[in-house]
């Protein structure tokens, strides 16, 4: 049996993470329902689980503590991470709904985007669009 995917949460709000972690655990997608999920609440611990830890996706919110999430997908799209490891797939997840703001998270390197609210579907939807077969 493989390893399960791993997927990166880079949410402040804690409400936020568990209904991620809550609605991925229980998707109907086996891929989705076996990924383990491990968060970081800023930028900073984000880069430091990456530096760390092999992920296939990362969900990342745009509103962080310490900064704007795009930054983190525009370091991650400038290239190859330096260990060889593959890039992973960048979800920007975002209240954030206008044209221009998804526009945005697309240029800076995200694969793909998320407005909240979302329904707990998309969430699932999107995350198994992502992540490795």
């Amino acid at each position: 049996m493989s390893e399960p995917h791993r997927i990166l949460l880079v949410e402040d709000e804690e409400l936020n993470r568990m209904l991620v972690k809550a609605v991925l655990s229980r998707a109907d997608i086996a891929t989705v329902r076996d990924a383990e999920v491990v968060d970081a609440v800023t930028l900073a611990a984000a880069r430091q689980r990456l530096a760390e830890t092999d992920v296939d996706l990362i969900l990342l919110d745009l509103n962080l503590p310490d900064g704007d999430g795009l930054t983190l997908a525009r370091e991650l799209a400038a290239g190859p991470p330096p260990d060889g490891r593959p890039k992973p797939h960048v979800v920007a997840v975002t209240a954030s709904v206008l044209p221009q703001d998804q526009k945005a998270a697309l240029d800076a390197g995200c694969d793909d985007f998320l407005d909240k609210p979302y329904a707990a579907a998309d969430l699932v939807a999107t995350v198994a669009r992502h992540l490795p077969a």
